[in-house]
């Protein structure tokens, strides 16, 4: 007999972490009739009960969820329908795909447990897992998410993980990676050849005693391949650096436990927190004093990367070979890292001394995520493994949007669906400049777009013409007949930390800083060094660093001492006598520069940092990888910090045009401390603390003159720990309130986000 009941709709992350079997729990300890199934869209739950014993059941789920699960909005209908004899677990239905997929999820304390336990059925196991931990986008290929839409379908369950697989009070029901050594993937040890080497039946051992004899192994993980050596000898990290082409970039550190991360980093409370997260991101903390650390691991750094082993095969290795490993991505330097076994044999075939292969397929590449921690919060250097595809809430105001993609930048990319109210921005892809790497880009977001059943009715993109997502962007929007919507490069951080801050759509402009390398303004000049009034729909200018030129156009870019020659020419300073390159060099530049050839105009603040760091001898004379200069120039500065009571002066007064930020001033100063010997440490700091200084004195000034009170903090810069922290104190004790990223990067990886939301705000609302 039909009876009614309610049907409860939850969206979120509730497919694939346990939330089915956390419903059963609760609804059969309150006894209560229905049942719970997945379907396209997460997870319908039909009760036949009273009104006050339904909240007391979703009461209890937000109380009681599991560790991976989310939910973000729950929706109810009446229904009339013939309810079950208790409460059941019903077969997953069809329908619209509008769900989420979790992010892969670092080896919980109970499968960890089970994996070490020689009484185990999955005692050193290197595929064990649950609802709780385990790979997930890496392995599936379509919603809703079972088995047999996963990589794990060609491994059909033996009797004892069925059992567990379809008992609905066991941790792994429905896990859909469940497996064991009967009847899932298997792990073997090979040569550069791809032949398997004997292991005696333990290819872990044979891979440590590998490791411990100086081996360098390519190792199959969650969402690639990894490069691991003995993070401790100087010259296998060298010989890895020199086969995998990467010259200078600092390697992340795999270390077993907090005892050992402690041996080489200042691990606080809210470090190993972080690191110990079901994310277990790579977290970049300060080096313990006489770590035994080989120097080539991150060289001229004080900082380290550390993560903790995330998945059975690490934690195995780690009990193995007990001393920190370099677990760096299994790449040829600037291309994507390898996801498949042949690939990775005939790509890393030169710089693998063995390979740890497996035969689970890696149906989608995912790098490391990288935090670290700035004026006590978590900030994104990069997001991915363990944070995406986690869907990102949007703010107030807009529920109502249509389907939206952004195509994010040329560097650090990430891409963003945007629908409704919900905004998920893909993994870390990384620079599109190589064919590789944007193929790769090309791939992942198609799969996005099937894997979530996506069809944008706006496409975002970067105002600058020539970068490649734009190109494409253009070239989807003519092919789906979608309309572009071109969206400034510094506006788009800027919008993205508003949303991280989940400000209302109806946010009235705010003041920003957005500090980055270049970015294409919306004059046709290069940016990078801006203070902008903006909200989500508007932007406009009102200060920036004063511009120089590119001397030489994108060889100034990489190569430092052509910004510190050009800042130096622009003053009419004379270089000294000890810098980087010949008089004959310097007098082919000067006439380069006077008459304007390949030299544009920019206001980058990375430029600026460039030439410091030239300035002071820290810059090589061509960078390896982006940033290198300013990361050298901030490590310098925190040895100096200590010791100097103020910075270097800039100057600014309000023109016509806006508020220029001149660095003129400091560079006689400069250079005169350097010729009396000031520990360039301290010039480093006073560097720092005065462009900090002058960028909250004119912040100070135009928020009186806009009347605002929040100030908005973005651009690649501002991974500059003593930047960042300097900038938040200075603007709180001028009364302001300076707003941060905390859920995306403050650099290009979180522009995709702003990108959405702007194209949103626009007119997709």
């Amino acid at each position: 007999m039909e009876q009614a009941g309610v049907a409860i709709r939850i969206r979120g992350q509730v497919q694939g972490v346990g939330f089915r079997p956390t419903v059963l729990r609760i609804a059969r300890q309150q006894g209560l009739c229905g049942e719970v199934h997945n379907d396209g869209e997460g997870v319908i739950i039909h009760l036949f009960a009273p009104a006050p014993e339904v909240a007391a059941l979703v009461a209890a789920l937000h109380r009681e969820l599991p560790p991976l699960a989310r939910i973000d909005r729950l929706e109810y209908s009446p229904i009339c329908a013939e309810p079950p004899s208790g409460f059941v677990i019903a077969a997953s239905r069809g329908g619209v795909i509008d769900t989420g997929v979790a992010p892969d999820a670092a080896t919980c304390a109970a499968c960890r447990e089970e994996l070490l336990d020689p009484s185990n059925r999955r005692y050193r196991y290197p595929f064990t897992n649950c609802t709780h931990c385990g790979p997930r986008l890496t392995i599936v290929a379509a919603i809703p998410y079972d088995r047999i839409n996963t990589s794990m379908h060609p491994f059909p369950l033996c009797d004892d993980c069925a059992r567990e697989y379809h008992d609905p009070l066991d941790r792994r029901f429905h896990a859909q990676p469940n497996a064991c050594p009967v009847c899932g993937p298997r792990l073997w040890l090979s040569d550069s050849a791809g032949r398997e080497l004997p292991t005696a039946g333990d290819p872990i051992a044979a891979a440590a005693q590998a490791l411990e004899e100086g081996k360098i192994i390519a190792l199959k993980g969650i969402g690639g391949f990894h490069l691991a050596c003995d993070a401790r000898s100087e010259a296998v990290v060298a010989r890895l650096r020199e086969r995998k082409q990467r010259n200078g970039k600092a390697f992340a550190l795999m270390v077993r436990d907090r005892a050992m991360a402690e041996r080489c980093c200042r691990v606080d409370a809210a470090a190993w927190a972080l690191l110990t997260t079901p994310a277990a991101p790579i977290v970049v903390l300060e080096r313990q004093t006489g770590a035994e650390i080989a120097p080539a691991v991150a060289p001229d750094q004080q900082t380290l990367g550390l993560m903790l082993p995330y998945s059975p095969l690490h934690i195995l290795l780690l009990e193995a070979f007990a001393a920190p490993l370099v677990l760096t991505s299994g790449n040829r330097s600037e291309e994507p890292q390898c996801i498949d076994n042949a690939t990775a044999l005939a790509t890393l075939g030169t710089v693998a001394d063995a390979f740890l292969l497996h035969n689970r397929e890696i149906l989608q590449r995912v790098d490391d995520s990288v935090l670290r921690i700035i004026d006590q919060a978590p900030r994104f250097y990069r997001r991915a493994r363990g944070y995406a595809p986690a869907t990102l809430p949007l703010p107030e105001g807009f529920a109502a949007a249509a389907p939206i993609l952004a195509m994010g930048g040329e560097l650090k990319n990430t891409f963003c669906l945007l629908r409704e109210d919900r905004a998920l921005l893909s993994q870390h892809i990384g620079d599109l400049k190589q064919r590789t790497a944007f193929h790769d880009y090309r791939r992942t977001l198609q799969h996005y777009l099937r894997l979530f059943r996506h069809t944008p009715r706006t496409i975002a993109v970067d105002a600058h013409p020539d970068y490649r997502p734009s190109r494409h962007g253009r070239e989807l929007a003519a092919t789906l007949g979608a309309t572009l919507e071109p969206i400034q490069h510094h506006h788009a951080h800027l919008a993205a930390c508003m949303a991280d801050n989940g400000l209302p759509l109806t946010t009235p402009p705010l003041l920003g800083i957005a500090l980055d390398g270049l970015g294409y303004g919306s004059d046709g000049t290069l940016w990078g060094g801006e203070l902008l009034r903006c909200d989500y729909r508007t932007c406009s200018r009102l200060g920036h660093l004063a511009p120089i030129p590119l001397a030489g156009g994108q060889q100034a870019i990489v190569e430092p001492w052509r910004c510190a020659y050009a800042h130096l020419w622009r003053c009419g300073i004379v270089p000294p006598s000890d810098f980087a390159q010949s008089p004959e060099r310097l007098a082919q530049l000067a006439q380069m520069l006077t008459r304007g050839l390949n030299s544009p105009l920019t206001t980058s603040a990375g430029r600026l940092f460039d030439a410091v760091a030239a300035l002071l001898g820290v810059a090589p004379p061509r960078i390896r990888y982006e940033g290198e200069a300013a990361i050298r120039l901030e490590q310098l500065a925190w040895q100096g910090v200590s010791g100097v009571a103020s910075g270097y002066p800039f100057h600014w007064e309000q023109t016509a045009s806006g508020v220029p930020l001149d660095p003129a001033p400091m560079w006689p100063l400069l250079l005169a401390d350097l010729a009396r010997g000031v520990p360039t440490a301290q010039l480093a700091a006073r560097f720092h603390l005065g462009f900090a200084a002058a960028l909250v004195a004119v912040s100070c000034e135009l928020a009186r003159r806009e009347g605002v009170s929040q100030v908005l903090l973005s651009g690649g810069v501002l991974n500059n720990r003593l930047l960042l922290e300097q900038l938040i104190q200075g603007l709180r004790q001028a009364g302001l309130q300076p707003l941060s990223h905390h859920r995306v990067p403050s650099n290009d990886g979180g522009i995709a986000y702003g990108q959405a939301v702007i194209a949103a705000a626009r007119g997709a609302l």
